[in-house]
């Protein structure tokens, strides 16, 4: 696979560090042996190839050094574990974070389709005494898998407050955004509207009477054939290692009775999805509830719709499987968020660099092969 010279990587990997070349530095002033620049660097090939902790990316700059001298002097050559621990637990993490966001901007040059919105948390990242473990709320480009953003809360329940900092972060015009049914609030909805974005958020029991009555409304509607409104549907099948499942996906389109009771911001759909799976002869089925600003068809929204589960297979599951997010323990200050910031760049990089790789064989490569490293940067 050929990504250019290794001195096009060189420039590139400049182009890339200039986004966090004014990041505010925690250390005292006086003689700094390792330059901020060069520790992010450092901490990011060493994630690229592999790293999940601070022990593994000093021994990676140990044994690395030549290649890290490629791109920055490390006139000092690289620190131990626990200074790396100790920088990393310093770093403003909002600073970080927002550069980051800057970033990315810049290598999402098309439109965002899709955003989707969810939560995870670090199994592991809770300290002795009950510490709370960190649960970071992503943003993530459906359709490009690329990682928009990600900002940290300390319980769950907190990805209410979380959200609308998230969107305050990132550029979303012309998007749909998807949330599952914590972020079904009337302000995350309004905040998404205010951004020239569109909505789709799933509908449970946190919204009370606007499900009871959604609900409601379906099972009548379903009895007479949605008669009394206008609608549109779409079915889809699909069938894989012994599992059918088949979709319904119907958009209720008139929803002014709905809105004249409720008053839910651009309000202009209602999302029905009827699923059945049929396993080893037996079937299960489920009805899902959504409301949305957008005014597509059924097609679209139900693409839409499963659009938003990219968060879980193309991001959470490569974080734990790939980056072993789960089985991290680092915990101090603010190096676990910093932690999971860089494990999102080194996602972003993998992903718009593997070709038909899956993200684990291109950072098993990056291991092996330090001209492949090298290049990996260059995004």
């Amino acid at each position: 696979m050929d990504f250019g010279s290794t001195e096009t990587a060189v420039f590139e990997a400049t182009v890339f560090l200039s986004y966090f070349k004014d990041m505010p530095d925690a250390r005292q002033r006086g003689k700094i042996h390792y330059r901020l620049d060069e520790i992010l660097l450092l901490a990011l090939l060493a994630t690229l190839a592999g790293a999940e902790g601070f022990t593994d990316i000093a021994r990676f700059g140990h044994k690395k050094l030549s290649l890290l001298r490629r791109f920055l002097p490390f006139a000092d050559g690289t620190p131990s574990h626990d200074h790396l621990g100790d920088i990393f637990a310093s770093l403003d993490a909002e600073a970080f974070r927002s550069r980051f966001v800057t970033w990315v901007g810049a290598l999402t040059r098309a439109p965002l389709e899709v955003i989707a919105i969810d939560g995870k948390t670090s199994r592991r990242s809770g300290g002795k005494g009950g510490k709370d473990k960190i649960h970071m709320v992503s943003a993530f480009a459906a359709r490009q898998r690329l990682v928009l953003g990600q900002t940290k809360v300390n319980e769950k329940s907190n990805e209410i407050v979380a959200i609308p900092a998230l969107l305050d972060m990132l550029s979303i015009e012309g998007a749909i955004v998807t949330i599952d049914a914590m972020g079904c609030q009337r302000d995350i909805a309004q905040k998404i509207i205010d951004k020239k974005a569109d909505y789709v958020l799933a509908l449970k029991g946190n919204q009370g009477t606007l499900r009871e009555d959604v609900e409601l409304f379906a099972t009548e509607q379903k009895s007479n054939g949605f008669a009394d409104t206008t609608i549109s549907v779409d079915q889809t099948v699909d069938a894989d290692h012994g599992r059918i499942e088949t979709r319904r996906v119907t958009v209720v389109h008139d929803v002014d009775w709905l809105q004249k009771i409720h008053q839910w911001p651009s309000l202009k759909g209602v999302v029905i999805i009827d699923s059945q799976r049929e396993i080893d002869l037996k079937t299960e089925t489920e009805t899902r509830y959504y409301v949305t600003s957008s005014t597509l068809r059924a097609d679209k929204l139900g693409a839409i719709v499963r659009d938003h589960w990219a968060v879980e297979n193309s991001l959470h599951w490569v974080m734990d499987m790939t980056f072993r997010d789960d089985e991290c323990r680092i915990r101090t200050q603010n190096a676990p968020e910093n932690f999971v910031t860089l494990k999102h760049m080194a996602v972003n990089l993998a992903r718009r660099k593997k070709g038909k790789d899956s993200v684990r064989l291109a950072l098993k490569t990056a291991a092996w092969d330090d001209d492949y490293l090298a290049k990996l940067i260059a995004a």
